[in-house]
């Protein structure tokens, strides 16, 4: 019996120590405790973690941005500098708009709509995403509605006063392709919807041209014609981010007209873009 006991006891204090060598077995990345394996987590994954972080935080601007489809709702008007007391509007045989003058031409303001659709607009990282070269392709929208009721007839073109009937309705519309060209300086590169302005200037090419009227005994009508607008129109631009908030303006170099009336158009109104 004694000896039993005594064969136990040995056999306790051997599984002991085997336990307490176990329990100090440890390697650089594990713990061994029992039958139970703790494995460390090692420093340079962490670090490698910290690094992949930071480098995403502080990533550089894209070189190139596109921005599709964007939208233009505004307000469109000209600045009158003609000379009214001029042979080339008031001479009776080729005069472009005999016996009228400057209160004739007057727009409804808040009808006379200015709308852009622009198919994309790039910018092009120049410094640090500071300064940017702003460039795009889409149409332009004009229409200018009269208060007056006055009437554009062809070959040649001529304005006339036309009491004869009485207008709901006369605008006349000027569509455009247009490129705008702009110089951006963003001011809070690093935020989507940042503060910033942008100057520069736009080409246009008229393709479409026409007075619009609705009277009491025509009804509806539409005449297709280019009334001796200019094919091509360059205008100043400038845009202005205020956060979520962008303005857009434009202002044309040369009269729309070739001959007669100096009408200096330019739009004014807000910019629907992601950027």
């Amino acid at each position: 019996m004694k000896q039993v006991i005594i064969l136990l006891i040995g056999i306790s204090m051997s599984v002991t120590g085997l336990a307490q060598t176990d329990s100090t077995e440890t390697t650089s990345d594990t713990i061994r405790v029992g039958g139970m394996i703790i494995i460390k987590k090692r420093d340079r994954d962490k670090n490698k973690d910290n690094e992949a972080k930071t480098y995403h935080r502080k990533g550089k601007p894209s070189r190139i941005s596109t921005n599709w489809w964007i939208v233009d709702l505004g307000f469109a008007n000209y600045n009158d500098q003609t000379d009214y007391k001029s042979a080339a509007i008031q001479n009776s045989n080729d005069g472009f708009a005999p016996g009228l003058d400057k209160d004739d031409f007057k727009l409804r303001t808040g009808k006379s709509v200015n709308v852009n659709i622009w198919a994309f607009m790039q910018k092009l990282n120049m410094i640090k995403g500071v300064v940017n070269l702003k460039y795009g392709l889409g149409i332009e929208l004009n229409n200018y509605r009269y208060r007056e009721p006055i009437l554009f007839s062809t070959n040649p073109t001529r304005v006339t006063y036309d009491l004869s009937r009485s207008y709901e309705k006369n605008k006349l519309a000027a569509d455009y392709v247009t490129v705008p060209l702009m110089l951006n300086f963003n001011f809070t590169p690093h935020r989507k919807r940042g503060f910033g302005v942008s100057v520069g200037a736009s080409g246009g090419y008229l393709y479409s041209s026409r007075q619009k009227t609705v009277t009491n005994t025509d009804g509806k009508h539409k005449e297709r014609d280019d009334f001796d607008l200019r094919p091509w129109k360059l205008s100043y631009i400038g845009e202005l981010n205020l956060g979520p908030v962008k303005l857009y303006g434009s202002y044309a170099a040369k009269s729309m007209f070739e001959r007669g009336p100096d009408q200096r158009p330019y739009n004014l109104g807000l910019r629907l873009s992601n950027w």
